[in-house]
């Protein structure tokens, strides 16, 4: 391994790019200057530079051609469409030209309306206490569930637009770059050919496309949402989009421009607004998605930014857009000998930088690519923090994109008053609870009260900040929002903390999601291990939030915490779904075994057996009844466990089974592989992330406060080789870490002045270590750990001596 010392500049210059084979306005390269550590250099940005981590102009970036998505035939289905966004606009491009369909979304497109259920009075938690224990569980479907099975709320999707050549095409080739977040289409017919160039700008609010060829120029044309039709969705959407009742759009044309005006049944309108130009043999496109709360004269100011976007050249209109991504695919890298892994991995940071930004809402379950298929989207496109939210924002933080992925603490926190308003008229509480399965407005939708109204749900929402806080090292993050969110969900979820027969903490009712569906067997003795293991771990991060605050409430938090009753653990060492229950069926939600993923409760440091075990027992239940999602959750507990060749399996059977062709988590075994007994196909993003988390688990682990790297990767990946660049670990640290030819090297660069720690897989007890300082050799003993400390920007590499 070699290490550079990198001078950047700002500048930008035309240059040919490798992933697309085109010259183009490229940021131009930092200028690689090899030194050694210790000889008057700034180190201050030093970072590994292998064979496939190169800078300099017309060497390798990635993601380069190979993560590419590429297609050879029409796409049939809007679930496999080529998938463009920029956070708050979705595009998804499938057809066959008669006609070809880009399908428009929009984040914060939503019919809020409630159902009247949620404005009842004795819509409360001690209503549900009261139904429960008297056996009422009819009475608790009708007042707490079935109101989910009403239209509303719902996410909404924004209609499309149609590229029509009046028939299909004989012959297809598609592909997305990665890198520039660009779709290129090639349609044949008769031997005369289309070609389409397309791209949700990164930062504005515009989508652009180029049409080129000799082929006869189509007709395009914009199409609202089908709000009369009888849409069939997957089986989990609650109907047609017509029992919304809305009227037809209004299709509007003035010169160059033309657009629908759909309204709804509330205040809600919106628009798609497309602008046309032709030049010469091409035909220049550009669209919007608008609505009213975007502004008062919201509808003049998309025909504004529709017309003046088709009035720049396709390719200048895009110089910011590329200028995002290629900073965003600079945040981190890694390179894998298994290079499907690697894609994937690309693949899933792509889907994540275009569905997630600061400053638009979060991704919801479908994130901004919400059906087109006449259906309400699969179980409404709705908020789920029973797993879905949680873990659609699982991986981000170590994938070192922290300004896209704040966008889900930031709606969390803008959300407060509501939580407040809920534990308050809800729980008869203080402080604050958000309901598991809601709306944009955090607004309840009912659904199996078990998991859609439950207390430690919201300790889990809760690890978002904590993580948030723990990976930035923003203290201020910690004093202003980290610990009061934390704090004020404590109290909610303490006011309903009872003494048990055995003198501890016991909450009224408790679950293990989704264990037994919504049937009484559902409610099981308190505390089921994922109520207990969500309490067990709120009141840690309180205690550690306060002792790094200083504020002197860290004694409060610990009290609780240890007042509280221990794990259920069997006899065998295997979790149990609660203290008198085992698991005993296969099942999709590994609820019960929260505690070792992502809670990390039981280490493998302390508890190995006890994750062994449950591993062990979750093998021999099998996969029959898991979905999609369930088998990343799996791969992190074997990394957990370290052993990467279960982890690499798990990975390798949801990425083959249950994604489409362009990368989408479809839940079910649709491609009738055998691995689980669902086979349907509703598209949520949940487990695309959870996938990415897992696979960066095996690379690198920083949980306690210690730096493992690749703990747990596959002995082929030892052997061929493996490394990663500026992966995040928590206390703001970004490891590199590489293993060429048998031998690991490390380096650390600190965002935030602290002491890390770096337990040693270097085959040595001696290891050399370069910094600012100098070069110098430590002893540590293999498999112990090793201190080092550094200043914010300071960095250090570490290798055997």
């Amino acid at each position: 391994m070699r290490f550079i010392l990198e001078i950047t500049t700002p500048a930008w210059s035309v240059a040919r790019n490798d992933n697309s084979g085109k010259t183009e306005l490229l940021p131009t390269n930092p200028l690689p200057i090899q030194g050694r550590a210790g000889v008057g250099l700034n180190l201050s940005n030093l970072q590994p530079l292998t064979s496939n981590f190169q800078t300099g102009e017309g060497q390798v970036r990635k993601p380069n051609r190979t993560h590419e998505l590429q297609f050879d035939r029409p796409i049939t289905r809007w679930d496999e469409g080529i998938p463009l966004g920029n956070g708050l606009t979705g595009l998804l491009i499938w057809g066959d030209g008669n006609p070809l369909r880009l399908s428009l979304d929009r984040g914060d497109l939503w019919d809020k309306r409630v159902a009247d259920e949620i404005l009842a009075e004795d819509f409360t938690y001690s209503e549900l206490i009261r139904l429960v224990r008297e056996g009422k569980h009819d009475d608790v479907k009708r007042r707490f569930d079935r109101f989910y099975t009403k239209p509303t709320p719902t996410k909404i999707p924004a209609g499309r637009l149609e590229i029509d050549y009046g028939r299909a095409c004989d012959q297809a080739n598609m592909r997305l770059s990665l890198y520039s977040a660009t779709a290129e289409l090639k349609l044949m017919f008769d031997g005369r050919y289309s070609r389409i160039y397309a791209y949700v700008h990164a930062t504005k609010g515009f989508g652009r496309m180029s049409i080129r060829g000799d082929a006869a120029q189509p007709v395009v044309r914009v199409c609202g949402p089908d709000y009369s039709g009888s849409g069939g969705g997957e089986g989990v959407s609650a109907g047609s989009l017509a029992l919304l009742g809305y009227p037809p759009a209004e299709i509007h044309e003035e010169g160059a421009l033309s657009w629908f005006l759909q309204r709804t049944r509330e205040d809600l309108e919106y628009a798609v607004v497309l602008a046309k130009r032709r030049i010469a043999q091409s035909l220049e496109i550009a669209y919007t998605v608008a609505a009213n709360h975007d502004g008062p004269h919201w509808l003049e100011q998309a025909k504004e930014t529709a017309a003046r976007a088709v009035g720049r050249p396709f390719h200048w209109a895009g110089t910011e857009h590329r200028r995002w991504w290629a900073a965003y695919w600079a945040k981190s890298e890694i390179d894998l000998p298994d290079k499907e892994f690697e894609k994937q991995w690309y693949l899933t940071n792509y889907l994540f930088g275009s569905c997630s930004r600061e400053g638009v809402p979060p991704m919801p379950l479908q994130g901004v690519w919400t059906a087109d298929d006449g259906a309400l989207p699969p179980w409404k496109g709705d908020y789920h923090s029973d797993l879905n939210t949680q873990l659609s924002y699982w991986h981000y933080m170590k994938a070192n994109h922290l300004p896209e992925g704040k966008s889900f603490v930031d709606f969390l926190w803008a959300l407060v008053p509501r939580g407040r308003e809920f534990a308050r008229k809800f729980y008869d509480a203080p402080g604050l609870c958000m309901p598991s399965v809601m709306s944009i407005d955090g607004q309840a939708l009912g659904g199996w009260v078990q998991y859609s109204i439950c207390l430690t749900s919201q300790a889990w929402l809760c690890q978002a900040f904590d993580h948030y806080w723990r990976y930035s090292g923003d203290e201020l993050f910690l004093r202003d929002r980290a610990y009061p969110y934390l704090k004020e969900s404590a109290e909610c979820i303490s006011r309903w903390l009872a003494p048990g027969p055995d003198g501890k903490p016991r909450l009224p009712l408790s679950s293990s999601p989704e264990i037994y569906g919504n049937s009484p067997q559902a409610w099981l003795t308190p505390n089921s291990n994922f109520d207990l293991a969500l309490l067990i771990y709120l009141f840690r991060a309180l205690e550690q939030m306060a002792d790094s605050l200083g504020n002197g409430e860290g004694a409060r938090w610990r009290e609780l915490r240890e007042r509280l009753p221990d794990l259920a653990i069997g006899g065998n060492d295997v979790l149990m779904l609660s203290p008198d229950e085992s698991l005993d069926e296969s099942h999709r939600h590994h609820s019960h075994a929260i505690a070792i993923f992502p809670l990390d409760i039981v280490s493998a440091e302390s508890q190995k057996a006890v994750i062994d075990a449950t591993v062990a027992r979750l093998e021999e239940l099998g996969t029959a009844l898991w979905v999609g999602y369930s088998f990343p959750w799996m791969a992190c507990f074997y990394a957990r466990q370290g052993n990467g060749e279960g982890a690499a399996y798990q990975l390798k059977l949801f990425w083959e089974s249950f994604c489409s062709q362009n990368g989408f988590h479809l839940n079910g075994d649709f491609k009738n592989h055998g691995v689980c007994a669902a086979q349907y196909r509703p598209f949520t993003l949940e487990g695309n992330m959870a996938a990415a988390a897992a696979l960066q688990e095996m690379l690198l682990r920083t949980t306690d406060g210690v730096i493992h790297v690749f703990p747990a990767i596959p002995d082929s990946w030892r052997e061929k080789g493996v490394s990663f660049r500026d992966l995040r670990g928590e206390g703001a640290v970004l490891v590199s870490a590489e293993i060429a030819a048998g031998q690991l090297t490390v380096s650390l660069r600190a965002e935030k002045t602290g002491r890390f720690v770096l337990y040693n897989t270097f085959g040595s007890d001696r290891l050399l270590i370069e910094d600012q300082s100098g070069s110098r050799v430590e002893e540590c003993p293999q498999g112990d750990h090793l201190p080092i400390r550094l200043a914010e920007g300071q960095t250090c590499l570490i290798r055997a001596g």
